[in-house]
């Protein structure tokens, strides 16, 4: 947002309109220690042109496009200048929502592309229209799954994203949901199976499994399936690094998939927004929430696209709604649909490759904590240096390294996830080793 200054006579005219007698009243709600306190650091009687250019100064301070080793649900992708030109034209940047089907055709059109090959990624029947980000698509498809088999109980392993775990909690808080949690297996890092299945009961409607996992490991999806289809559940395949999805093939015994989209020239941008993915069975959709759009012919005959299930409170009655979420993430959603356009199904093929093979050539050189199949993500035992150490060795060589457990798994305290994408060299992933040995941290 640009700062555009007011003038004293402009300021009182704005209070008064408000009903205040101070910018202090104005500010009322703000904790004191969170204000400033003090004008801006800045010489009075600056032009814009002055300001502007100390601005630009001061942002050539931050380090930018450094090689980036951290991902864990956030990821370092590079982002072809196809999706920034396309996404910006102005018919899709100020496109809010297709309500009037006859005057939102571009729009529509764009969704049900989305849609169409979302379905083409996770192998099933239909997609809706977006959600949020992956975390509240996996809530969601947990809500999803209470409604079709009436069961209260949901089983999510501990290997799933512990934010994406947080969401669910909440969403489970008024929902009356009871959750238990499936350990991973302390040697490969997958979620153990049979433990799993001894808390499925004649209660529980989904197991909920994140693949690859939150530690980068492929879940056994296959049998995760079976076990949870001999309680009468279903099973959800949740996932965070949708790049891992161009080469590992997609679960055929899953009911629902859930999962994000930011891998898909996205930007990390300080947590979003980000574009969420719902997909299931078609014998499920009148459970999906949101909105999907559907392909029809207007009065000429000609190809067109509506609105074909709208499940949201502000469309039917609320008791029969599936779900209070606002809108889809459209402008999102497009880009990433323009980003699946360009690469296309070989492109994208090759790009998850690219991945996997930079990601095995820098484990190999370090101590890895799990022997489970991993994607671009891995657990590494963090030896000669705490993982803070070794982070902090990391930025003075201008690295960012990767993301210390002991924050959510105590446990692995004494563990680093890190992460390679194709955007990481070879010279970078060899000074990362360096590091990790023996006194390369000094």
């Amino acid at each position: 947002m640009r700062f555009l200054p007011k003038s004293d006579a402009e300021r009182r005219q704005m209070l008064e309109a408000l009903g205040l007698e101070s910018v202090e009243e104005l500010f009322a709600q703000i904790p004191p220690e969170l204000r400033l306190g003090r004008p801006l650091a800045l010489e009075p009687g600056r032009s814009e042109f002055e300001v502007l250019e100390f601005m630009r100064a001061c942002g050539r301070q931050n380090k930018t496009g450094l090689p980036c080793f951290l991902g864990a649900g956030a990821y370092y992708h590079y982002r072809p200048v196809v999706v920034e030109t396309l996404a910006s034209r102005g018919e899709f940047l100020t496109a809010y929502t297709p309500y009037q089907a006859e005057i939102s055709q571009g729009l529509l059109t764009a969704i049900f592309e989305f849609q169409t090959m979302i379905c083409q990624l996770t192998g099933m029947d239909v997609a809706n229209a977006s959600m949020y980000d992956g975390s509240t698509a996996m809530a969601e498809a947990a809500l999803m799954a209470r409604r079709i088999t009436g069961r209260e109980h949901v089983v999510v392993a501990a290997s799933v994203h512990p934010e994406y775990r947080e969401v669910l909690r909440t969403y489970a808080h008024n929902q009356a949901i009871r959750i238990r949690e499936a350990p991973y297996d302390p040697e490969s890092g997958a979620v153990n199976v049979r433990a799993a299945a001894s808390l499925l009961d004649d209660n529980t409607a989904a197991l909920i499994i994140q693949s690859p996992n939150f530690f980068g490991v492929v879940e056994p999806l296959g049998e995760l399936a079976e076990a949870a289809h001999a309680a009468g559940a279903l099973l959800i395949h949740a996932f965070s690094e949708a790049v891992s999805l161009g080469l590992l093939a997609p679960c055929e015994q899953a009911d629902i998939v859930a999962g994000e989209l930011q891998s898909f020239a996205l930007p990390p941008s300080y947590g979003g927004p980000y574009a969420g993915v719902i997909a299931t069975r078609e014998k499920f959709v009148r459970q999906l929430p949101g909105r999907l759009v559907g392909q029809t012919t207007d009065t000429r005959g000609n190809r067109a696209f509506c609105l074909t299930l709208a499940t949201r409170e502000q469309h039917i009655r609320r008791e029969k709604a599936t779900s209070n979420i606002c809108t889809n993430q459209a402008l999102v959603a497009l880009m990433a649909t323009i980003f699946m356009t360009a690469y296309g199904k070989q492109g994208l093929r090759e790009l998850a490759e690219q991945n996997l093979a930079k990601a095995h050539y820098l484990a190999a050189r370090l101590p890895l904590r799990f022997r489970g199949p991993f994607f671009n993500e891995f657990v590494v035992r963090c030896e000669a240096q705490p993982p803070e150490a070794i982070n902090r060795a990391l930025a003075g060589r201008n690295i960012i390294g990767g993301l210390p457990l002991g924050r959510f798994y105590p446990e692995l305290s004494d563990c680093m996830l890190l992460c390679v994408t194709e955007m990481i060299r070879r010279e970078d992933m060899d000074r990362v080793a360096e590091v990790f040995q023996p006194g390369g941290a000094a």
